[in-house]
């Protein structure tokens, strides 16, 4: 008998086959096994002498007076009780599996990524979820892209000056920038502020406070109010550089809807412009050809949701 190509054997086996040989073993009689399989002795015989066929090798020694199952015989017949009894345990062991989601989720964002709508996104995930874990890590924005385009991070939201082609993009909110001083500041408490009021004044801000990078119009703003051109202070951190504007480092920009509850406690004091305040949009970066386990799908497509049903308006945070 010629050996089947190993590759071959398995797909090309008729596992029934199997089924039968497994029972002709056990009751060692081609007769009981044709009583036990309710089926006639010549298609018992055939179905044995078919998968000697097929396995390239004699799996029985019988005679008028002899049964005995081959070397091979007893390692398939070993072989073929391991595989029915894993299947045997199937409908045991998918019981036992829920639909729950596990695995983790890494995500990159700017810091100042304050949203209700990621929020929700978060707190759905974690509700639907539970055993799911989740990393946020906070850089510069054109890290958080790298972490994308590199595969890293599960996603990414940040500000963006430079959409990389391969890359998806999606506008979650658009956010509006303010100058804000501290309570040191000489400016503090002041009304009827104009812009022509900051001229000279030191500042802090954000290290893509530039005309080419991701916070041009706050950075066209900065130029048009005549703010020293010493910048005592820069982070890519909203939390340092609205510490620096506190400590009374300088005068810094902050989106509107985050330094809200700083002008409200008192914290914080807006200064002009009070009108037509510069937009920055936020975006979602995916990578596209990143593979994803059931915990970054499942936060992924929530979030792209949310964002598909959110209208515009509903996405705009005037402050």
């Amino acid at each position: 008998m010629a050996l089947p190509r190993p590759e071959r054997l398995v797909w090309d086996l008729d596992w029934n086959l199997l089924r039968t040989f497994v029972v002709i073993a056990e009751v060692k009689s081609i007769t009981r096994a044709a009583e036990r399989l309710n089926l006639k002795q010549p298609s018992v015989s055939n179905a044995l002498r078919r998968l000697e066929d097929r396995v390239g090798r004699r799996l029985v020694e019988r005679d008028a007076t002899r049964f005995e199952l081959t070397e091979v015989g007893r390692l398939l017949y070993e072989q073929s009780v391991e595989v029915f009894g894993t299947i045997s345990q199937l409908p045991l062991l998918m019981r036992g599996i829920s639909d729950d989601v596990t695995g983790h989720v890494m995500i990159a964002t700017a810091s100042h990524v304050v949203s209700p709508l990621f929020d929700q996104a978060l707190s759905e995930f974690h509700r639907n979820y539970p055993r799911a874990s989740i990393t946020i890590s906070v850089a510069a924005s054109t890290e958080v892209a790298k972490q994308v385009r590199e595969r890293r991070a599960s996603f990414g939201i940040c500000l963006v000056s430079q959409r990389d082609p391969a890359l998806e993009y999606a506008m979650v909110y658009r956010e509006f920038f303010g100058f804000f001083c501290g309570p040191q500041h000489r400016l503090y408490g002041q009304t009827g502020l104009t812009l022509a009021d900051l001229r000279g004044e030191p500042s802090v801000s954000f290290q893509t406070d530039h005309i080419s990078d991701a916070l041009r119009p706050v950075a066209l703003l900065r130029s048009e109010a005549r703010l020293s051109a010493d910048v005592v202070g820069v982070s890519s951190s909203l939390e340092e550089v609205r510490r620096m504007i506190v400590a009374g480092l300088g005068i810094g920009p902050l989106p509107l809807h985050v330094a809200r509850r700083d002008v409200a406690d008192g914290t914080l004091w807006r200064l002009p412009p009070y009108d037509a305040p510069p937009a920055i949009d936020i975006f979602l970066l995916v990578n596209p050809d990143k593979a994803m386990n059931r915990a970054e799908k499942a936060l992924l497509s929530g979030l792209q949701a949310l964002i598909a049903e959110t209208p515009l308006g509903d996405r705009v945070y005037n402050g």
